[in-house]
């Protein structure tokens, strides 16, 4: 009889199950529960010696529990909901009433309120069978590559189609229980690796940061991380650096927030460091939810470790005992491979009590469901929660009132394995990476109608046109580049003179739009830029979380009328009414989705006027 690590106890002490039958002991040798093969002299007054559960996902022992035994193996667990939904989800391939009821009772939380939370999000089905239906990307860049016909031709198993999924530099992705398929027909369709970064051109002076060492082989390992340098910055930190030190080298640097916001990296760890209240956390934002962003999916599967290790930078610097990597749910493969990693970490003393012998630091993996609000960092806290993933009211901050109303830190992942470099290589050298006065890279997620997609890491104020022209091929031969999309969807689209711009905040501002997290589609002259808007705003009123009637109800308004359903039939009224919609969106929306969306249709009438003025004289009376 073999004793295994089942999960942990009321007391947070690792608790001890046996495996009594030849299958529970064939599955433990395969390493396939949330722990490992126990030795008896490992034991300790039923206690385990730096044993640790590691996985987010749940394995076949798991599986075959009831409801009440999953409930109880999380119930301790920090952020336990997500995990047992998952578990269930898993295990039945739904989620019965049943369940729900279960779960709810389990954590006592009003039926109708998880009911609403469970359906809130897309990728928990509520039918039998829903998990294993084939769900089919439809972005704006897969639907240029065939998506909707491999949706159409799907039909017979069940199919149902899924905003970007993040593989716009490979398309088209289709989720089919927890593997991702690509191909641009159904008949096409094959399990394929993520596509890693393509090299930068060899043109001198443009060093990258974040891809310096993506490429080397078994980067993804410990061992291979190592090779590279890999964990010593954290060990110079802990030995060399106290945690003012590295806040001061991170803010010197001039790194800010590479998800969007651009908030100042070390300003952020600062107001942590500095705010009262403990347990403090560090949360990594990996939901990569922004249609033309899949930057992050390329570091997380290639380079984990530099994740972990800019976690446990920004743990050392804010007093930070706890993580969590928030996952985006369509990256099944991402997070075995977080979890690999994390595995070895723990392994090594990397992570947990006393890890390097100097801090304490649980790391734990927690998938979300699939809903583009919770990339919203009060949306991705009341997600962990286990609430209603409602955007926050701010202030307070997250700084001061984040996860469990503590001190927390939300951080890109992009952001966060920057760190390290900067604290290899230092301050000087990160400013130095940037073009002119501008600090750093940027990683640029670039799709659409080029011939060479992916993501490419560039300077701070590098030109737009040298990266699509020179380091992309150009869009297709016998095309021109008639728009671009700035900040995946979120920034609208920039077109004819505006095409030449640099890659930095102030020159993209300039033009009424945003660099964000750095999604760039790309869209000929052979598009209907008008039908690309409608997808862009169909995409922004399904995902609008409901919470505040201008974003609910505006992001309807505008799609009806770029569907061609709704609106005067007079050009002039056509636009002031579009207009004023989006006025009230950008002034009176709770959060970042109903101030950004107007965007689209503001974007789309500046420099497309030609094109709408011909759907508006088109619309059916």
């Amino acid at each position: 009889m073999i004793e295994f690590l089942a999960g942990k106890s009321a007391h947070n002490s690792p608790t001890i199950r046996r495996a009594s039958t030849a299958s529970d002991v064939a599955l433990l040798q395969k390493g396939r529960y949330c722990g490992i093969i126990i030795p008896t002299n490992t034991l300790i007054e039923g206690r385990l010696r730096n044993a640790d559960v590691v996985t987010a996902k749940p394995t076949e022992l798991e599986l075959a529990l009831t409801n009440q035994e999953i409930i109880d193996r999380w119930r301790h667990e920090p952020a336990p909901l997500l995990a047992v939904l998952h578990a269930i989800h898993d295990r039945d391939g739904f989620l019965s009433d049943e369940a729900i009821q279960d779960i709810a009772k389990g954590f006592r939380i009003p039926v109708a309120d998880l009911f609403g939370t469970v359906t809130f999000y897309h990728h928990l089905s509520r039918i039998p069978g829903g998990k294993e239906a084939p769900r089919v990307c439809t972005g704006p860049v897969c639907c240029l590559r065939g998506a909707n016909e491999i949706l159409d031709n799907l039909r017979k198993d069940g199919s149902t189609p899924m905003p970007c999924a993040g593989r716009c530099d490979d398309p088209t992705p289709v989720l089919k229980g927890d593997q991702v398929l690509i191909g641009e027909t159904a008949k096409s369709l094959v399990a394929t690796p993520s596509p890693l970064p393509p090299s930068n051109p060899g043109v001198a002076g443009f060093e990258e940061c974040v891809f310096a060492s993506i490429r080397e082989p078994g980067r993804a390992t410990l061992e291979g991380y190592r090779k590279s340098g890999g964990y010593e910055a954290i060990e110079t930190a802990l030995s060399e650096l106290e945690p003012d030190k590295v806040i001061t080298l991170i803010s010197e640097s001039k790194l800010a927030g590479r998800g969007g916001a651009g908030f100042p990296t070390g300003t952020k760890w600062k107001a942590v460091s500095d705010a009262p209240g403990t347990p403090k956390t560090i949360v990594c934002n990996a939901d990569e939810g922004e249609p033309g962003c899949f930057k992050d999916r390329a570091i997380m599967d290639y380079d984990p470790h530099a994740v972990i290790e800019g976690m446990l930078l920004a743990a050392h610097a804010t007093g930070a005992t706890r993580g969590f990597v928030y996952l985006r749910y369509e990256y099944p493969e991402t997070l075995e491979i977080l979890e690999r990693a994390l595995g070895e970490a723990k392994k090594a003393g990397l992570v947990g009590k006393s890890c390097l012998g100097t801090q304490d630091f649980e790391l734990y993996i927690r998938r979300g469901a699939g809903a583009y609000i919770c990339g919203e960092e009060g949306s991705l806290l009341n997600s962990l929660e286990g609430k209603h993933p409602f955007p926050r009211n701010r202030p307070p901050y997250p700084v001061t009132h984040g996860f469990e109303d503590l001190p927390t830190v939300v951080n890109n992942v992009e952001t966060l394995v920057s760190t390290p470099q900067i604290v290899r290589r230092g301050a000087d050298w990160y400013r130095g990476l940037g073009v002119g006065e501008h600090a750093g890279t940027k990683v640029i997620s670039l799709s659409g109608d080029v011939q060479r997609p992916g993501n490419y890491e560039v300077p701070i104020g590098f030109s737009l046109q040298t990266l699509i022209h020179d380091w992309a091929g150009g869009p297709p031969e016998g095309r021109s580049v008639q728009a671009v999309t700035m900040a995946g969807l979120s920034g609208g689209f920039l077109g004819g003179e505006d095409l030449d711009i640099t890659l930095d905040e102030p020159c993209i501002r300039s033009k009424g739009s945003f660099l964000g997290a750095g999604g760039i589609m790309v869209f000929d002259d052979s598009r209907d830029m008008v039908a690309v808007a409608h997808g862009a705003m169909e995409f922004f009123a399904h995902e609008s979380c409901g919470k505040c009637f201008p974003c609910r109800i505006g992001t309807q308004r505008i799609t009806e009328r770029l569907a061609g359903e709704a609106g005067p039939g007079d050009l002039t009224q056509w636009t002031e009414e579009v207009t004023d919609i989006g006025a009230v969106m950008k002034a009176t929306s709770a959060c970042g989705l109903g101030v950004a969306a107007p965007l689209v249709s503001d974007s789309l009438m500046k420099y497309f006027g030609s094109q709408v003025a011909r759907h508006v004289k088109s619309v059916k009376k």
